[in-house]
């Protein structure tokens, strides 16, 4: 799987109890390549959390940015 990671860190939560492995980027595992439904893979966004992977749709993968934008904005962490 042809990969470039953007993030890839150890997440703790603000009291430092709870923690996840986070990696997140793109992927061109799918690409081209025939899927179920006669459909055709595409270049996406990938999630690993603790060790499982997901390969978004491009649909999802619009939507999870559109939702991360948008709490960046509110936090005030994009302008």
């Amino acid at each position: 799987m042809a990969t470039t990671t953007y993030f890839e860190e150890t997440v703790v939560d603000q009291e430092g109890e709870h923690s996840i492995e986070v990696e997140f980027g793109r992927s061109s595992h799918y690409s081209g390549s025939p899927l179920r439904g006669g459909r055709t893979g595409s270049d996406s966004i990938y999630l690993k959390i603790d060790g499982k992977t997901v390969i978004m749709d491009l649909d999802t993968a619009k939507r999870f940015v559109e939702a991360a934008y948008s709490v960046g904005r509110y936090h005030g962490l994009i302008d």
